[in-house]
């Protein structure tokens, strides 16, 4: 199957000269989302995954079944105040300002082999920050995948020294 013709494209969403990559339906098409799962958990099956992580909202929706796939669990990372435990923190820059995102502090067990999933790969500052909280609560980032891969805005640059794997690519 052809992933690619189950994304919608919608230009000048949500400002002019942007080219939104809709994935509401590929996973709308249940072939289409399982094949994606399918890849996603190949390219993990032999990394003894103990724990698969996502950042809210779009991670959750391919980091569960991955998890359930693999047999592992799932942490999800979130905005601040959404986890009711300890949680630890990271800020990161985004092209205007900051963000910030938690995790519960007691999530991942110490050395626990870890992988991220989330739906778009852009620039990878939100996805470098999860990989930083990971590591920060001990957790050890295996790999990382994505349903879709934004190539021209380079986020794998800011993802040196960890195995990226994308379902699609698109130039911007």
């Amino acid at each position: 199957m052809n992933l690619k013709e189950k994304v919608r494209v919608i230009e000048n969403f949500p400002k002019e000269g942007i080219s939104f990559k809709d994935i509401t339906t590929l996973i709308g098409d249940g072939e289409a989302l399982r094949e994606s799962v399918d890849e996603m958990t190949k390219f993990f099956k032999d990394k003894n995954i103990d724990v698969v992580v996502g950042p809210e909202a779009r991670g959750f929706i391919f980091g569960v079944p991955v998890a359930y796939a693999l047999g592992a669990g799932f942490v999800p990372v979130r905005k601040p105040g959404k986890l009711p435990g300890d949680t630890v923190k990271v800020e990161y820059f985004l092209e205007y300002g900051t963000d910030a995102l938690e995790i519960h502090k007691d999530a991942i067990k110490p050395g626990a082999r870890v992988a991220i999933i989330d739906d778009l790969l852009a620039t990878g500052g939100t996805i470098a920050a999860v990989a930083k909280l990971v590591e920060e609560v001990g957790g050890e980032v295996i790999a990382l995948s994505f349903a879709i891969e934004l190539k021209d805005l380079n986020g794998k640059d800011k993802l040196k020294g960890y195995e990226v794997m994308s379902l699609l690519e698109y130039d911007i």
